[in-house]
């Protein structure tokens, strides 16, 4: 991995960081919320400032040394820039401690705490639609179409010709050629017949194909419908169009995470196959370097194509029930609104405290399986 890789995947990191924290800084500060400081990064600050009551900026590199000297300016957002490029937070007034101010977390109504909550991956979500309709309008989607139908084979007898676009398998709808590798990836071919929707020149045919048993050059047997597909180049689109397309990319990804925690609960895809960090670096790493050669404009969209899907990655993983992420604070707020009351503060801190210990361990052993990956 090059320092220019490592780099680029700060920024994207950085990026899409930056956009969730500061869904949960909007809404916070539009409820009236006291947000102590806006972060991007974790541990040791590099450089602070705060902005008074003027609007001047005043930087400072150590927090505490500062306030000491300037008490008027404790009541101030500190905006800090840290030292390691992974992560960030919006600490909020009376967010994890009982605190009597006006402006402080717990004193705001539920429904202003579940949306601060809320909007931190929400943001994740709208930023993978801006960055989608930058993609469709630049681009354009890839569609799902036949480019090779071997001789002989299942599709070939079946009536399947190079150009025909697979609209749906299975009753699975098919709108982008990913779609397509998707549900063979979930669901590989065996020796079952196929329902397929074909559609040539605008006109849709329903197919039934049964895949054959074949052989490869080691003489490996499984079955195979006998094409291939994905377009050379994309399809353009244009007005609405672009909008319609960059939805779905969005709803494409958010799917797909969700039937890959599936897949992973019911064991078919293994732990090994996580990547953190690490591994994210060493993949924006290698897109680059595989697609420096179509210029730096291909450069750039294939990181969009990354951001994309490492955000909408992000809101849907926040947005689980899960300890110390945000759908696992926003479960508790909900059963507060149930009970009409809030939970004990006791017990939503050692439920958070046991969370993010987990959370901890999880990501050191995802980190080092990525480091793993990386000598094998």
């Amino acid at each position: 991995m090059s320092f220019w890789n490592i780099l680029l995947a700060i920024l994207v990191f950085s990026l899409i960081i930056i956009i969730h924290e500061f869904g949960h800084f909007i809404v916070a500060k539009w409820n009236k919320i006291g947000v102590i400081e806006f972060s991007l990064g974790m541990g040791p600050r590099l450089i602070s400032w705060v902005k008074t009551e003027t609007g001047r900026k005043v930087f400072f590199l150590k927090s505490s040394k500062f306030f000491e000297e300037h008490p008027e300016y404790m009541d101030n957002t500190i905006y800090s820039w840290k030292v390691l490029p992974f992560g960030g937070s919006c600490m909020m007034l009376g967010e994890e401690e009982a605190v009597e101010d006006e402006r402080a977390f717990g004193k705001k109504s539920v429904y202003a705490r579940m949306a601060v909550i809320f909007a931190g991956p929400f943001f994740n979500l709208v930023l993978a639609f801006v960055l989608a309709l930058v993609i469709m309008g630049a681009v354009g989607y890839d569609e799902a179409a036949v480019n090779r139908v071997e001789e002989g084979s299942p599709m070939a007898e079946a009536g399947v010709q190079q150009g025909d676009l697979i609209t749906e398998i299975n009753g699975t709808k098919i709108v982008i050629e990913r779609d397509l590798r998707t549900y063979l990836l979930f669901h590989p071919t065996t020796s079952e017949a196929a329902q397929f929707k074909i559609s040539r020149n605008g006109e849709e045919r329903e197919l039934t194909v049964t895949p054959a048993l074949v052989k490869d050059e080691k003489g490996t047997e499984s079955y195979k419908f006998g094409y291939s597909y994905g377009n050379v180049s994309r399809t353009r689109v244009y007005g609405f169009d672009v909008v319609k397309y960059a939805l779905y990319e969005v709803k494409f990804w958010i799917t797909t995470t969700i039937q890959s925690l599936g897949q992973m609960i019911t064991g078919r895809v293994s732990p090994k196959d996580v990547s953190g960090p690490v591994g994210i670096v060493q993949y924006v790493g290698e897109t680059v370097n595989e697609s420096a050669s179509g210029g730096a404009w291909f450069v750039v969209l294939q990181l969009i194509n990354i951001s994309i899907l490492l955000t909408a990655n992000l809101g849907v993983m926040n947005l689980l029930p899960i300890p110390a992420l945000d759908g696992g604070r926003l479960l508790l707020l909900i059963v507060e609104w149930i009970r009409r009351k809030p939970i004990n503060a006791k017990i939503e801190g050692y439920v958070n405290m046991t969370g993010f210990a987990l959370l901890m361990i999880l990501m050191v052993l995802i980190l080092g399986n990525d480091i793993v990956k990386i000598f094998l």
